[in-house]
């Protein structure tokens, strides 16, 4: 593998000599995500995936490190054996994903609710800078509190400041146990009951609300999680009807993996909302951790939907932008100040700005 590594820093440093743009790619399962791709002839790929493997594992320290190209279906069939898991939950989007996409895209999934974003799990990192060497950031315990944490700026950072080719995750348990409630109700009293629910010790893992046909009503989806007795009385609490086990898993898959019909629907938006947003009222829409997550399908005026989800102290990205105008910028624009940041950062990781040009913000 030190070889790979070798060549990997040699192409970065040829691709800097001679100012070409450089394309970051694992198994290519998340190219959709991000902006526009560039012309074949306008950059040369940088591809991690013959990078691989899993360096350590230590499933009483909960911890594990791996290098970016190792698969993260190989990843996860490792933590199922010690019953464990990446409690965030991140969407794999075929086999061929790999952990350093999984990590560079920052994406979770249905648990983020509960568990937390994919960026509070990421303990340390190894980056493969612009001038062909390999920084490393943070370590491989739970507390490590030496310097800024660049690891976790690393995580959804699309590549721009660099290529990650080493990754240390905290992991998780799996719960002992798991239900299902689902619950006939229309968009407003879904929001409603899962607000209230946030205030009361109930083992709420995650939530979704689908529309039903007419678009007015649905069902809400509630996962509990937890040992035995604590999801009994979650069941108690919130009532409603329990899906078999096996239907359980399938939804919550679908959901996770966004094989979901829902997710077929082309433009699709990713709307981002502070607890307690009400509804948006603009077409068919799918909600996710409680209604933090709001996925809106259908083509609409990008800056006035971006206007109202800015009053609500949220950001909407387009998520996947095919059948949108091409000017339409993919991620929610940025504050000047803190694109100033966003840019300071470029300059200092990437002076010459060869990684991932204009994918995460046109501006850098």
């Amino acid at each position: 593998m030190e070889f790979v590594l070798s060549e990997l820093c040699e192409q970065v440093v040829t691709a800097r000599a001679g100012q070409r743009p450089l394309l970051i790619r694992g198994g290519g399962t998340r190219l959709f995500y991000g902006g526009p791709l560039p012309a074949d002839d306008a950059a040369t790929w940088l591809d991690l995936s013959a990078y691989q493997g899993v360096v350590g594992y230590e499933p009483s320290e909960l911890v594990l490190t791996a290098r970016a190209g190792t698969p993260l279906a190989e990843v996860e069939t490792l933590l199922a054996s010690q019953d464990q898991m990446l409690a965030f939950e991140p969407p794999r989007f075929g086999a061929a994903g790999t952990l350093g996409g999984c990590v560079a895209s920052g994406l979770s999934g249905p648990r983020r609710m509960a568990a937390g974003p994919l960026a509070d799990f990421v303990l340390g990192t190894r980056l493969l800078s612009a001038d062909g060497n390999v920084l490393h950031f943070g370590g491989e315990v739970m507390k490590n509190v030496a310097g800024y944490d660049v690891s976790r700026l690393l995580a959804g950072s699309l590549g721009v400041l660099g290529a990650l080719v080493e990754v240390s995750l905290k992991v998780a348990p799996r719960p002992p146990r798991e239900t299902t409630c689902v619950l006939a109700l229309d968009e407003s009293a879904a929001l409603d009951l899962c607000l209230r629910w946030r205030s009361r010790p109930l083992p709420v893992s995650a939530t979704a609300w689908v529309a039903d046909a007419s678009g007015t009503s649905g069902k809400l989806f509630v996962r509990l999680s937890g040992n035995a007795s604590a999801v009994l009385h979650g069941q108690e609490e919130i009532g409603g009807e329990q899906l078999p086990d096996a239907d359980a898993a399938a939804f919550w898959l679908g959901l996770r993996d966004q094989t979901h019909a829902f997710f077929d629907q082309r433009p699709l938006w990713r709307i981002v909302l502070p607890a307690g947003a009400p509804a948006l009222g603009l077409g068919p829409v799918l909600h996710e951790w409680g209604g933090g997550l709001r996925w809106l399908a259908g083509s609409h005026d990008a800056a006035a939907l971006r206007d109202r989800v800015r009053t609500l102290g949220g950001s909407a990205c387009l998520y996947r932008r095919e059948g949108a105008p091409e000017e339409v910028p993919t991620f929610h624009p940025l504050d000047n100040g803190v694109l100033q940041i966003h840019r300071r950062l470029k300059r200092e990781f990437d002076p010459a700005g060869i990684f991932n040009v204009h994918r995460l913000y046109p501006e850098l």
